[in-house]
């Protein structure tokens, strides 16, 4: 009871804090825009996104096509709406499978140190040599085009970033008082590392993770752009922005609406995490 109190308390200071961060809240509410368009497709989409009308080409926005319609009549508005799911899922995903790989390691590297840290970190330093778009886009163009073996590439691409930032916080930490003392207690590792350590680094993680979700719709909006993302018909901001292109002068709505979108929802993570930075972290907020 004492526990779902104190749960209570703390969820209602943290929602207080987002509340009273104007950056926070403005990136939410971009997102939250997002996220009910991703929601409620089916009912908000006007028409079917997929349906072709051959006498309703490069028609300009109107009444009945707010975005207006791409090469084979299909209705750009009902496509961008239907491309938000495929955002926020692709985004979700790969820093769903960035945190599950990265952090576990980085701990666990971090407080054994010595040969296996080193083996891991030099593992590490070579994927960040490599830029992670370009490493992307060698992993895929191996595996196969597809949404799938795209969010695999981001996500291996991103991993060395989150490992490298983990394992920095976490060789300040253990060397602090309150380890030793576990260690003198006779605590096992596993209880210190993801009981004692990990708490003290999940404010690190969030921002970073939400930095990332940004990152990541840009870096599948670009692979989608030259064919190695997700894959034509399904409506992709960035295959939609590959389409556009080729009518850029004509029928320049086919592109814009869907570039809109991309920089507005990237531009609502980047707040959502900035702001973040300044309520998880007091000193920087002061300054």
């Amino acid at each position: 009871m004492r526990q779902t109190r104190f749960l209570s308390r703390q969820l209602g200071k943290a929602f207080a804090r987002v509340r009273s961060s104007t950056l926070t809240s403005a990136g939410l509410a971009i997102i939250g825009l997002f996220a009910v368009l991703a929601v409620f497709a089916p009912l908000i989409a006007p028409h079917d996104p997929y349906t072709t009308d051959l006498e309703a080409t490069y028609q300009p926005p109107s009444w009945r096509h707010p975005f207006g319609t791409d090469n084979v009549g299909r209705d750009v508005f009902s496509r961008v709406i239907y491309g938000s799911r495929i955002a926020f899922a692709i985004t979700v995903i790969v820093v769903l499978l960035e945190l599950a790989i990265s952090v576990p390691l980085a701990l666990v590297s971090s407080y054994i140190g010595g040969a296996f840290d080193e083996a891991v970190m030099r593992v590490m330093d070579m994927i960040i040599s490599i830029p992670h778009l370009l490493l992307a886009i060698v992993i895929v163009a191996m595996l196969g085009p597809g949404m799938r073996n795209a969010i695999l590439a981001i996500s291996i691409s991103y991993m060395p970033m989150l490992a490298r930032l983990v394992r920095s916080v976490v060789l300040s930490i253990k060397e602090e008082p309150y380890i030793e003392a576990c260690r003198v207690l006779r605590f096992s590792s596993v209880r210190i590392v993801f009981a004692h350590i990990l708490p003290n680094i999940v404010s690190v993680i969030i921002v970073q993770l939400s930095l990332d979700l940004g990152y990541a719709l840009i870096d599948m909006a670009a692979l989608s752009f030259i064919g190695l993302g997700v894959q034509p018909p399904r409506a992709s901001w960035g295959a939609m922005l590959a389409l556009g292109k080729s009518y850029l002068l004509h029928s320049p709505w086919m592109t814009i609406f869907p570039g809109i979108c991309i920089a507005l929802l990237v531009f609502g993570f980047n707040l959502f995490g900035i702001g973040l930075g300044f309520i998880l972290n007091p000193r920087r907020r002061e300054r």
